[in-house]
């Protein structure tokens, strides 16, 4: 299926934010309250695109104009050059409206910001100012259960070859992010390159219950070439790797940011569900008559109020360890981002179980929440045009994404036996 045939939104429809949002946010404030204008445009229709499932070209131009898209880029280069922490809160708030448009926000704030982690000082420099300079939104074809990309050397260039079954976003993107093994060896190469080339083909197949405008589906990559130079954390004269990029304590610091993102936009998603319920609930749901203890509102019904109010109670609970968690890995990559060294073992690993309990405790509650809204909302707020559904639909999609059993387990090893967990692709 070629590009041009894909159904996409118009980005047209969003033309007029890149002047409303002409000036980027400041403070931490000024940007949670961008993020909240962006969930605001969202949800007007979030019901209708959900249906309609196109590629989401306009929303991916709207998180541009917002500048949500640059929001921990470098100032020098026009960043926000805000923490992670604000930049998980960004993440809910746009997923209260629309989880497939929290996530892809949430995905392209990680790939835009791997050279900092993966790459040596100069190469995160100019990964920012090629990203931030040029509004550029990034998708990443790495996906640890598929087989790696096999990477060849070709003089002063890598080869990247393979299949990747899922790439989110990568249809909508400006670059993507390829990762695989260096033929002959077992070493890890990161690189960006741009996503418009005959090289890399999208299969167009996302056609899942929930997250319908994520365009996660397959990818094909066939003889792509990287510069040495765009190797991230390589010697580009040694050809050599500066260091194991699943060994050295800085770098692993990247899978805990992952799944931070994860727990931010499952939690974004169910505070939007009890919103959203909320509304429906006030206006259209009815009392029920035939209980023994008429009420003339449903707002009145006991069962009705006892239900919001430990919903609410659960995902204030969840948001506080969410803010928690993001504290913690913000303050690591506060202390040791300069020298990338000296980060131990240990705080690696106290950083990764408050990740860990966030990504079970949001699996739990988002869950709970997303289903439980329908006994508080009544029967008709099952129907298609409503649009309830998309919220369970979204949160059950993505939290398969790694077993949380395995978190769990994780969590009992450290709590019981004080062990941290060995770093790995989604620990």
């Amino acid at each position: 299926m070629s590009q041009s045939s894909v159904p996409a939104t118009d980005p047209a429809v969003y033309a007029e934010y890149e002047t409303i949002w002409s000036n980027l946010p400041d403070t931490e404030e000024e940007w949670i309250l961008r993020s909240q204008e962006v969930s605001e445009v969202l949800a007007k229709d979030a019901a209708q695109r959900d249906q309609e499932n196109k590629s989401p070209r306009a929303e991916v131009a709207l998180l541009k104009h917002s500048g949500l898209t640059k929001l921990l880029g470098p100032k020098k280069y026009g960043g926000g050059e805000q923490p992670w922490s604000v930049g998980y809160k960004a993440i809910r708030e746009v997923s209260k409206a629309d989880g497939s448009i929290g996530m892809l926000l949430g995905y392209h704030l990680l790939w835009s910001t791997i050279a900092n982690v993966m790459g040596t000082p100069e190469q995160a420099d100019q990964t920012h100012q090629l990203i931030i300079s040029n509004n550029y939104f990034v998708s990443g074809a790495v996906n640890p259960r598929d087989n790696d990309l096999k990477i060849t050397p070709d003089g002063d260039h890598i080869v990247f070859t393979g299949n990747k079954y899922f790439n989110t976003g990568g249809v909508v993107s400006d670059l993507t992010v390829l990762e695989g093994i260096l033929d002959g060896t077992k070493d890890h190469i990161f690189a960006l390159v741009e996503t418009q080339q005959p090289g890399i083909q999208f299969a167009h197949n996302w056609y899942n219950i929930g997250l319908r405008l994520t365009e996660s589906g397959g990818v094909k990559i066939e003889n792509v070439r990287a510069s040495w130079s765009d190797a991230l954390g390589w010697d580009a004269v040694t050809k050599r790797p500066r260091g194991d990029t699943l060994k050295i304590a800085f770098p692993t610091l990247f899978l805990p940011t992952v799944q931070l993102v994860f727990s931010n936009f499952y939690l974004g998603i169910a505070l939007g569900a009890l919103e959203f319920a909320s509304k429906y609930t006030t206006t259209a749901t009815r009392a029920w008559p035939f209980g023994g203890d008429n009420k003339e509102s449903a707002t009145d019904e006991f069962y009705i109020l006892e239900r919001y109010g430990n919903f609410f109670a659960h995902l204030r609970a969840t948001e506080a360890l969410a803010d928690r968690a993001g504290d913690q890995l913000s303050g690591l990559y506060n202390r040791y981002q300069a020298q990338k060294s000296g980060l131990t073992a240990q705080e690696r690993g106290d950083v990764a179980e408050w990740v860990a309990s966030i990504k079970v405790v949001a699996t739990d509650v988002g869950l709970r929440v997303t289903s439980g809204v329908f006994e508080v909302t009544g029967a008709r707020s099952t129907a298609s045009k409503v649009g309830l559904d998309r919220f369970w639909r979204d949160i059950r999609v993505h939290t398969l994404h790694d077993p949380v059993a395995y978190k769990n387990r994780e969590l009992g090893r450290y709590a019981l036996l004080h062990e941290v967990p060995e770093p790995s692709w989604y620990t």
